[in-house]
């Protein structure tokens, strides 16, 4: 099965990357901007005939939330435009085309955990470019699945656990807000879901929306809390209110994922969010 992956320096793309070993069955295309720029529609469409793959992930992705604010271009071309791009050449090409989108097409409004069709609202440049390429792939893809995430953290790349480290060794104190309330998901329980059900998916047709993150809730404040005590850091961390931390992106007050869907479909069985950051901090803390 030979599978295309795009963006593999980002976090998901690198934790594929590190479990290839683990698929033998799989060849695989690692590709980031430097080997395959998507937002060019010619270049996707000719790399995708000289190497035919039967699936491409899609782990590209604009990710800079508040600097989507001021650039909506390049959010709107990496986030939508590019996946159209993936989508036309994966359709020439019959190819599978798995897709990661994220919690924030959601407004935040609910006080349950969003289900695949729970009507969709995205309130900031970053989740409505995100909505976009939902929305692209919905009207062109003939094979697509696209999986929603939240709160993607990994060994790789910048994220919040990372953050949270370097201040909390630099300083005596931080703020974190409390009422904003989601599910962290480690990159690495993502990436090997994806390679579990791609082998599944050979014979999929249509498009279709799965949720997946870690299991259990808590906020921003919770999840730092977890992280400098899970770490023996000497921090800290005092909540606050969104209000009093303002950003230029809104963010969603609540974006809990049902993960039913996804967990019964293929069988998975789902970590819970504790239990995967002290897997991932043991990674750092071994490097």
């Amino acid at each position: 099965m030979k599978i295309l992956i795009t963006g593999s320096k980002g976090q998901l793309g690198s934790e594929i990357r590190e479990l290839a070993k683990d698929y033998p069955h799989c060849e695989f295309i690692f590709t980031d901007v430097e080997e395959l720029d998507i937002t060019n529609a010619g270049a996707v469409e000719d790399f995708m005939n000289l190497h035919q793959p039967l699936a491409v992930v899609n782990c590209a992705a604009y990710t800079a939330v508040d600097k989507a604010e001021s650039d909506p271009e390049t959010a709107l071309l990496v986030n939508s435009q590019a996946v159209a791009n993936l989508a036309e050449a994966c359709n020439k090409t019959g190819s599978l085309l798995l897709h990661i989108s994220t919690d924030y097409v959601f407004d935040g409004k609910s006080w349950f955990p969003y289900t695949e069709s729970s009507p969709t609202h995205p309130v900031s440049v970053y989740a409505k470019s995100k909505w976009e390429g939902e929305n692209r792939i919905t009207s062109i893809a003939h094979r697509a699945v696209i999986i929603r995430t939240s709160w993607l953290y990994s060994a790789f790349g910048n994220n919040f656990v990372k953050t949270i480290l370097r201040y909390g060794k630099e300083r005596g104190k931080l703020n974190v807000v409390y009422d904003q309330t989601g599910t962290p998901t480690y990159a690495r329980d993502l990436a090997k879901a994806i390679l579990e059900i791609l082998p599944g998916l050979n014979a999929f047709r249509g498009v279709e929306v799965f949720n997946y993150s870690n299991e259990g809730v808590c906020s921003w404040y919770d999840f730092a809390k977890a992280i400098v005590e899970a770490s023996g850091i000497t921090c800290q961390i005092n909540p606050i209110e969104t209000r009093d931390y303002p950003l230029p992106a809104v963010r969603p007050f609540y974006s809990v994922l049902n993960k039913e869907k996804i967990r019964n479909r293929f069988n998975l069985e789902i970590p819970y969010w504790r239990d995967s950051l002290d897997h991932c901090l043991a990674r750092l803390n071994s490097r």
